[in-house]
């Protein structure tokens, strides 16, 4: 699956576009961390725990926006993009969006 956070594929021509796919996940860590993460925030840097969980979650939206797309049949997804929320402490939301299309 060819994933582009650009409108159009270089070189391709889009045939048909199948319409928007989405993957979404809420995503959270475990108290420890969560903890660790706090402590972390008194003394400044990176908050390490945060980064791999949204990292993970990113990659989990991705997934199921792919699996979505070859649901429909699609060669590619277009015009990729990502939005997160902050659902409640430690806990966030990733969504991962874009046009599934078909190409020649």
């Amino acid at each position: 699956m060819l994933l582009l956070n650009i409108d159009y594929v270089p070189g391709r021509e889009i045939t048909a576009a199948l319409g928007m796919v989405k993957g979404t996940v809420v995503q959270s860590k475990h108290l420890g961390k969560d903890f660790m993460a706090g402590m972390k925030t008194l003394v400044g840097g990176e908050i390490v725990g945060y980064t791999e969980m949204l990292t993970e979650a990113r990659q989990i939206a991705m997934k199921r926006m792919v699996d979505e797309a070859e649901a429909l049949g699609a060669d590619a997804v277009v015009n990729i993009r990502f939005g997160s929320s902050s659902l409640m402490q430690g806990a966030a939301e990733v969504v991962a969006y874009g046009t599934a299309v078909k190409l020649r």
